[in-house]
């Protein structure tokens, strides 16, 4: 759901404050509160009368109410708010001593085990079979109470916005227009949910349309909420975020339910009482989850609600709605254009919140259902429809005036910015490439570096489906500032199908590589982007030369497999002999590529398939076998493979990286592993960029085996503490080793060592490091490889928080 809501901040602005008026009304009765006192930053603005109604005017951008007998809460300034607030009951003052104690409740803490020990049977998954039908709405509005403030201001001073363009952007005022008539974004989604346990899920998009969009970004339309998952706020590793307290016990249709209030610990105040952030409601009989509502710690910032219903003895996602403040907008108050101009705007504009909405409905639940494998075959998500033209079957409320306007409007603004051209080029970074009219351009070839290299810049170019559906040209040329050299390749992708990848490519290349670069072929652009630092002090490089003819099927969802067969020029870029046969070779091989992640979502566009959400386990597999034909002067075997898991359990989040390697008759040295080390002895600390297969203390290009093993566990511990401003960081411990052999390092004549111990390193990362976008690891070399000097075996590493494990 968080991913959803990015892209509404292309749609957000800035904004200002005014004079205001507030109702205060008690959460439970929905009665007005009287005597409720607004102060900013300890100074009294007020207190409400009989109706809980006040007016006032503060430069503050927030306020504290209080009231007797009630708990403090805080709110947003605006112009007419609603902030309610939480009688401090005998049950729920009985609960203050644990609250000052800061420590969760143990009976709440009970009931949460139990709602994850029996999620998976109270799971719609753990059926045979169902069906259910969704319809979504997505949008960006100001609040719906101030809808008819806003015209009012606006209409009372239209002239005055044409007068104040060299004081306002042009895109402020388009938007005080845009919203004077109509929503400023619109999405609406409809689908169909499948599931079989022998067939597995399907998702059928069977329409969908968002505003100012000619053609929709499936990437966009195959996000999910909180369907079929365990919620963050149930989720044991996540134990240390929130506090919990169990309240109350009520009746909720019929069924009786455990009440759990909850509060982020990020909202912690070493004196003050602490505020409940949200509410859990658990049925009493299955422990399954009725109903979460979590509520911003400013009242006005927003809410999220997700509700389920009893069908069919599982509980059933029925409904979710969320409203989240984005943003403010400021408007003169004045009648008349004033003279001091200046002082009078800042005096008389009203300010107006904006929010994001979402509003989804689930229906039409059935289970069990006829199940026909041609109703799950391709994958997880299908397209039916994505035209908005067949939506109003499946709107469970129609359209509202503003709601109608707004496909007319922002459409209208869509065709004169060409917002579709930079919306793509906004999705086309999930996979790492820009879209131009009919080029998609690899965003990981512009600019790479390596010490043989040096920077390395690039332009890797592919003509897509606007040029022709089943064919595909592409090209790259690249030149290293370092070797002086260019490089560049050439190639084709000959489609069979467009349901699904399957295609030919005919390619040539002239290029270089790393020595001992383990196969990346099917890995995704986030594990290649993670990589990318792993030959930085790796100087022994090959050059290689020539031609490949290569077939790709995903045979399912969840595997995929990719034959080739190559016929290369190879010649070593070091001080290298082989053999006594020198550094140049003819290399003609097969190579079997195979990947396996049974638990991937993907969904089939236009562009090619497309990965939604990453899962494991996963698998990759290299086979490849050199042959003495056409001209090729080797005849070794070479295998690969790296399986990744993560574990989650009541003590955290545990990764795990497991892979190795084996070469078997005689090869060149690049064709054996390198060992993937990050660190130089030039430096008088080791400093690098993660990698996904690296190590951080162990030197780069030195050591090379035949025959290897390693592993990477990664634990995330579940202990949260407050890092800068709001944000909460956590730890990482990590620990990283391999051991192998090499059978004849005497058949390479050139200096290195085979890495034949147990090579291991610890380390700890800190999670969003000082609330930035990084994570900073600290490493330390320990066992055999080990020395006296201290710098040798110690390294720091950063790691863009968005690659994740």
């Amino acid at each position: 759901m968080k991913r959803i809501f990015i892209v509404l901040f292309l749609w957000a602005f800035v904004f200002g404050f005014s004079q205001s008026k507030l109702t205060v009304i008690n959460e439970a009765k929905g009665t007005p509160i009287s005597n409720a006192v607004v102060s900013c930053n300890d100074k009294i603005l007020g207190k409400t009368d009989d109706n809980g109604f006040l007016e006032f005017r503060s430069k503050c951008k927030s306020v504290q109410i209080t009231a007797e007998n009630y708990f403090k809460e805080s709110a947003l300034v605006e112009d007419e708010m609603t902030v309610t607030l939480i009688n401090a009951s005998s049950k729920t003052q009985s609960i203050e001593t644990v609250i000052l104690e800061d420590k969760s409740d143990p009976k709440a803490l009970e009931v949460l085990r139990k709602v994850n020990q029996f999620f998976k049977r109270n799971s719609p998954q753990s059926l045979d079979s169902y069906a259910y039908k969704s319809y979504e709405k997505i949008s960006l509005d100001i609040d719906q109470d101030s809808i008819s403030a806003f015209n009012e201001v606006f209409n009372n001073n239209f002239n005055l916005f044409k007068k104040q363009k060299t004081k306002d952007s042009i895109n402020d005022v388009s938007a005080r227009k845009i919203f004077s008539k109509s929503k400023l974004f619109l999405w609406e989604r409809a689908q169909e949910y499948l599931y079989s346990k022998k067939f597995g899920e399907k998702v059928n998009i069977l329409d969908n349309r968002i505003s100012g969009l000619k053609q929709p970004i499936y990437e966009m339309i195959a996000l999910q909420g909180n369907r079929d998952k365990i919620p963050d706020q149930i989720k044991t590793e996540n134990r240390g975020l929130y506090r919990f307290y169990l309240t109350d016990t009520i009746e909720v249709d019929d069924r009786k339910n455990f009440v759990i209030r909850y509060r982020e610990v990020s909202y912690k105040k070493t004196v003050k009482r602490r505020k409940f952030s949200g509410y859990l409601y658990i049925d009493t009989d299955t422990y399954g989850i009725k109903k979460i509502e979590s509520i911003s710690k400013n009242k006005n910032e927003g809410n999220i609600t997700s509700l389920w219903t009893f069908f069919n003895n599982k509980w059933f996602l029925a409904e979710e709605s969320v409203k989240l403040r984005m943003s403010r907008m400021k408007m003169n108050n004045s009648d008349e254009f004033p003279e001091n101009t200046e002082e009078h705007f800042k005096k008389n504009k009203k300010s107006f919140g904006t929010y994001a909405y979402l509003s989804s409905k689930y229906f039409d639940y059935q289970s069990p259902i006829e199940e026909d494998k041609k109703d799950f075959k391709g994958y997880t998500f299908t397209v039916k429809n994505a035209d908005g033209k067949t939506l109003q079957q499946y709107r469970t409320e129609p359209l509202s005036e503003r709601e109608r306007n707004t496909y007319f409007v922002i459409d209208s603004l869509g065709k004169k910015y060409n917002i579709d051209r930079k919306a793509r080029i906004l999705t086309g970074l999930i996979n790492g490439q820009v879209r131009s009219g009919s080029f998609d351009f690899d965003i990981g070839e512009i600019v790479n570096y390596s010490l043989y290299e040096g920077f390395r810049l690039g332009l890797k170019a592919k003509l897509n489906e606007n040029f022709n559906p089943y064919f595909s040209p592409d090209y790259y040329f690249a030149y290293g500032l370092e070797d002086e050299k260019f490089k560049y390749g050439i190639g084709i992708d000959i489609k069979t199908t467009l349901e699904k990848n399957s295609f030919f490519r005919i390619e040539y290349y002239d290029d270089v590589n790393s020595s001992g670069e383990y196969y990346r072929r099917l890995w995704t652009f986030r594990m290649r982007m993670m990589n990318y630092g792993n030959n930085i002090n790796n100087d022994k490089y090959y050059r290689y030369e020539g031609a490949s003819l290569s077939y790709l099927n995903d045979v399912s969802n969840g595997l995929t497999l990719a034959f080739a067969a190559r016929r290369n020029t190879e010649e070593a870029k070091f001080d290298y002999n082989f053999r006594n046969s020198g550094a140049k070779f003819e290399n003609f091989n097969m190579l079997f590529t195979l990947k396996y992640s049974p638990n991937s979502t993907n969904i089939m566009t236009p562009q090619g398939k497309s990965l939604i959400d990453q899962k494991y386990p996963e698998l990759y597999f290299n086979f490849e076998q050199s042959f003495k034909a056409l001209g090729g002067d080797f005849n070794y075997t070479r295998f690969d493979a790296l399986f990744v898991q993560n574990f989650k359990t009541r003590l955290g989040t545990t990764g795990v990286r497991l892979y190795g390697g084996l070469v078997l008759g005689e090869a060149p040295i690049w064709k054996h592993f390198t060992m993937n080390g990050l660190a130089t002895p030039r430096r008088d600390i080791n400093f690098n960029l993660t990698s996904y297969l690296g190590f951080a203390t162990l030197e780069g290009g030195r050591f090379y085996n035949d025959r290897f093993i390693a592993y990477y566990f990664t634990h995330k511990l579940p202990w949260y503490f407050k890092s800068i401003g709001q944000n909460v960081s956590s730890l990482d411990f990590v620990l990283r080793g391999t051991i192998g052999d090499m059978k004849h390092p005497e058949y390479h004549d050139f200096k290195f060592k085979k890495l034949d111990h147990l090579y291991q390193e610890v380390g700890l990362e800190w999670n969003n490091f000082l609330s930035s976008y990084f994570n900073l690891g600290v490493f330390y070399r320990v066992g055999y490889y080990t020395t006296t000097n201290f710098k040798q075996n110690f390294a720091f590493q950063f790691k863009l928080k968005l690659l994740e494990f």
